[in-house]
C-alpha cells in the first residue's frame, strides 16, 4: 500500500510535466477559402475536414498521445528500477531503484512524448489539407520554382587567327640611297626648249642700293628662240 502511494505521488507531477508541452488540437497549418466560395461555405467544408482527419488518428489529439507516451515510459522505467534494487539491495533497494527509475524514465518519457505527438499532430495536418484541398480550398504547399536555362547552342564559326606581328621599318639612321648610274644622263627631248646658261664671270644684276639682286617679276616671260633651222656657224 505504501509503494502504490508513493508511486502514485510521483506520477501526478510527471503527468503534470507532460501536459505543460502541450500541442494544439486542430490543425497546425492555415488553410484559405477557395474561389468562389463564400465564408459560411469554409466553415461547414472546414467543421467537415475536423472530422475526417481526426478519424485519420483514430480520434486521439496530440496531446493525449504525448502523455500516454511519458506516462508510459515513466512506469516502464520505474519497474525496471525497483527489479534492479530489489535484486542488488532487496526492500530498501527497491524503494531507491523505483525512484531513480521513476526519474530516468520521466526524463525519458517527456522526449518520447513531445515526439508522439508531433508526429500524431504530423497526421493529422497531412488528412485535413487533403480533405480542404479536395473541396476546392487553398491550403499552404512548401515548394521552389527552378528555373531552367536554355541550351548553349555551338557555333560553327571559328575565330581569326590573331594578327600577326606588323614588320619593323628599316631605320632612317642606318638606310643608304643608292649610287647614281654611271654614264652621261641621255639628252633632253627635241621639243623642250632649255634656256641657255649664263656665261661664266657673269655677276648678277644688283638692287640701286646694291644690297640684293633683281629677281625677274612673276610675269616674265623669256622670248620664244626664232622658228626655223638656225643659221650655220661662221667658218673658222
Amino acid at each position: 500500500m505504501t509503494h502504490k502511494i508513493r508511486l502514485s505521488t510521483v506520477l501526478v507531477p510527471v503527468l503534470v510535466l507532460s501536459a505543460c508541452s502541450s500541442i494544439p488540437t486542430g490543425p497546425g497549418m492555415l488553410a484559405l477559402p477557395g474561389t468562389g466560395k463564400s465564408f459560411n461555405q469554409f466553415r461547414f467544408d472546414e467543421a467537415d475536414c475536423r472530422q475526417y482527419a481526426s478519424a485519420q488518428v483514430d480520434g486521439r489529439t496530440a496531446n493525449e498521445a504525448a502523455a500516454d507516451s511519458g506516462v508510459r515510459s515513466a512506469v516502464i522505467g520505474t519497474a525496471i528500477g525497483a527489479t534492479a534494487g530489489a535484486l542488488l539491495g532487496g526492500n530498501s533497494g527497491a524503494g531507491v531503484g523505483a525512484g531513480s527509475g521513476l526519474l530516468i524514465g520521466s526524463m525519458v518519457g517527456m522526449d518520447t512524448g513531445e515526439s508522439s505527438g508531433r508526429n500524431l499532430q504530423q497526421r493529422y495536418d497531412f488528412a485535413y489539407h487533403q480533405c480542404m484541398y479536395a473541396k476546392g480550398h487553398r491550403v499552404p504547399i512548401s515548394g521552389r520554382l527552378e528555373y531552367s536555362r536554355p541550351p548553349v547552342k555551338k557555333s560553327n564559326y571559328a575565330s581569326p587567327p590573331p594578327p600577326s606581328a606588323v614588320p619593323s621599318l628599316p631605320s632612317t639612321r642606318s638606310f643608304i640611297p643608292p649610287p647614281p648610274p654611271r654614264g652621261n644622263p641621255p639628252p633632253p627631248p627635241p621639243d623642250l626648249y632649255t634656256p641657255p646658261s649664263a656665261p661664266d664671270g657673269t655677276q648678277p644684276l644688283l638692287t640701286p642700293d646694291g644690297k640684293l639682286p633683281l629677281m625677274p617679276s612673276d610675269d616674265f616671260q623669256p622670248p620664244m628662240p626664232p622658228s626655223g633651222n638656225p643659221p650655220p656657224p661662221p667658218p673658222r
